[in-house]
């Protein structure tokens, strides 16, 4: 499972890489960005680049999947501190 999470980066991560130069954008910035934060930079990219109905949707989303993550983390976390 975690192999797609490091392929979904990385493929992120080339697609910024090839499309920034189109949009006269540091491609090394938008590459390494892309990898870290995958979807939520692949979102931010859309909007300055004029996708941006796409790329709103693509970052709340993803920023909505983060933070419900880390309510199930904390939430995991405290009922094996009461139990």
């Amino acid at each position: 499972m975690e192999a797609f999470f490091y392929l979904f980066n990385i493929l992120i991560a080339v697609y910024l890489f090839i499309d920034a130069k189109k949009h006269n954008k540091n491609k090394w910035l938008w590459a390494i960005l892309g990898l870290i934060f995958s979807f939520v930079t692949l979102g931010i990219y859309w909007i300055l680049t004029g996708k941006k109905v796409l790329g709103w949707v693509l970052t709340i989303a993803a920023l909505i999947w983060m933070i419900l993550g880390v309510i199930g983390v904390v939430a995991v976390g405290l009922f094996k501190a009461f139990n």
